[in-house]
């Protein structure tokens, strides 16, 4: 990608390949200077064996996310075990809320990389634990553009003052965040106004394409081939598709905030592709999802199994045997019962 296409006006670069937004602990460090905005923050902490780092909340909230391996996080009086997980691919994983205004120390016995998502935020809520077992675990769309959403920080599942958070999960030769949406303006009732950071990992060292398009003259304009570690910055634009190549599943961490008054995921898709949602009606699920359903309570997370393989012929037939059965929206796997989004394409 040339530096074109990464330039954006008024911000910096919107494509952050891997490694280029290293900062001592962190593999990945992007913050709203970095970004040229006001409120969304990511990093990813690498943390060896039997190391610890100390986290300076300031005036965000922050999520820590095990994207590999456990740790434990200590703020003021309390202390949370994550049990974290394998990888990505392997299953839903417990987290913990840190409030602004505090200081954290995590630790891992073992080792392991961890996502901090953040957010500056005007309310200091309690810290706190999500239990793996309570995140809902959603599938969403259908045929080819089928794919699976951790809600662990939606706006509606995990409460926080400013962050929302998910992950996506598109199994190999799928197109996930489509049709193309944007949430760059405030629009009471019909479209919130939130920065987004999409950081992706791709299965065994696999590659896949992510789009956004501008939805206002001289606005972010990205084709990018993304890899395990990229990054791509949407202040605004129509984002999507983000393509997953065939054989390899993709994996993005979606981390947003905005100004508007109320938390709120409110999107509105693009008037040339909207028209999609209407055959997902007539088409199945993608037979390979889910990849995993949230663990049951007290049940340990297991070893990571291998992801997904490409669908083969047989299992094609099966997607045109299941689209008798198949709903507009499917239903979540484990977890709590979902407000209906169909509204969100992620």
């Amino acid at each position: 990608m040339s530096a074109d296409q990464r330039s954006q006006p008024g911000g910096g670069e919107r494509y952050v390949p891997a490694g280029t937004a290293a900062s001592g602990p962190y593999a990945l460090r992007i913050d709203p200077v970095r970004a040229g905005w006001d409120h969304s923050s990511l990093r990813v902490l690498e943390l060896a064996p039997g190391a610890s780092h100390t986290l300076d909340t300031a005036e965000s909230e922050w999520i820590v996310l095990p994207l590999s391996g456990g740790c434990e996080v200590r703020v003021a009086e309390e202390s949370f075990t994550l049990r974290g997980r394998e990888s990505v691919f392997g299953g839903v994983t417990d987290f913990a809320y840190l409030p602004r205004d505090a200081h954290a120390q995590i630790t891992s016995g073992a080792g392991g990389r961890f996502a901090l998502a953040g957010a500056k935020c005007e309310r200091r809520l309690p810290a706190r634990y999500g239990p793996a077992p309570e995140v809902q675990v959603e599938l969403r769309g259908a045929g080819g553009c089928s794919r699976q959403v951790n809600n662990f920080a939606a706006a509606d599942t995990f409460d926080c003052d400013r962050l929302i958070a998910v992950e996506v999960l598109t199994p190999g030769g799928n197109w996930s965040s489509y049709p193309p949406h944007k949430h760059d303006e405030h629009r009471p009732g019909a479209e919130s106004e939130l920065e987004e950071i999409y950081y992706f990992e791709i299965d065994r060292d696999g590659l896949g394409y992510h789009r956004v398009s501008p939805s206002r003259p001289g606005g972010t304009d990205v084709l990018a081939e993304v890899r395990t570690g990229d990054v791509v910055l949407i202040p605004d634009g129509w984002h999507g598709p983000s393509i997953a190549s065939p054989g390899r599943t993709m994996y993005y961490l979606n981390v947003m905030a905005g100004p508007g008054p109320g938390r709120e995921w409110l999107i509105c898709d693009h008037p040339d592709h909207g028209w999609i949602r209407e055959t997902w009606a007539a088409e199945p699920v993608d037979p390979r999802l889910p990849f995993y359903e949230a663990p049951s309570a007290g049940v340990p997370v297991a070893e990571a199994p291998a992801p997904a393989q490409p669908a083969t012929a047989p299992a094609q037939s099966a997607i045109a045997a299941a689209a008798a059965q198949s709903a507009v929206t499917p239903a979540p796997v484990g977890g709590p019962a979902p407000v209906p989004r169909e509204e969100e394409p992620r």
